[in-house]
């Protein structure tokens, strides 16, 4: 899908804006010329500069182009249904995961996307399932992210 560059110019200059605005407020070091503000401000100046060109280019090109795209994977309803599950699995992991736990959650967001990609039903299943648990060693134990355990809590090790 193309979408004209002056959306994603609107969005890094309101990010660039507010970075700025922000980073006014930042305590000033005593007998310092430059202090914690300098670097963010210099960044957030610098998207804010690239957000207005992009919005500049895309005003421009909006007469050569319309301003959406849709790619061909559009029109493929089993492309559509991928994407639409993608955003869904993000929405549950963030409403579930609390209550259902890691371990479930992740291992039914993964069982759906091999469904939805069409690998056979228990094959995708224990597939989820290691992989859930290989993620869950990796960023528990090696990393010490803690992952919320839900209804398994009992069971945590």
């Amino acid at each position: 899908m193309k979408i004209n560059d002056a959306f994603f110019g609107l969005v890094l200059a309101i990010l660039g804006a507010l970075v700025l605005f922000t980073v006014r407020s930042y305590p000033t070091i005593p007998g310092q010329q430059v202090g914690p503000a300098l670097f963010p401000g210099l960044i957030a100046t610098g998207i804010l500069f690239c957000g207005l060109v992009l919005i500049v280019r895309g005003w421009l090109a909006r007469k050569a182009a319309p301003w959406v795209v849709p790619g061909d994977w559009m029109r493929s309803p089993r492309h559509v249904a991928a994407f639409v599950l993608l955003v869904a699995s993000v929405l549950f992991y963030i409403f579930a995961a609390e209550k259902l736990g890691f371990l479930p959650t992740a291992t039914l967001i993964l069982w759906a996307m091999f469904c939805v990609l069409r690998v056979p039903l228990g094959k995708s299943l224990l597939i989820a399932a290691i992989t859930t648990l290989v993620i869950h060693f990796m960023f528990y134990k090696l990393l010490r992210v803690p992952l919320p355990w839900g209804i398994l809590v009992n069971y945590s090790w």
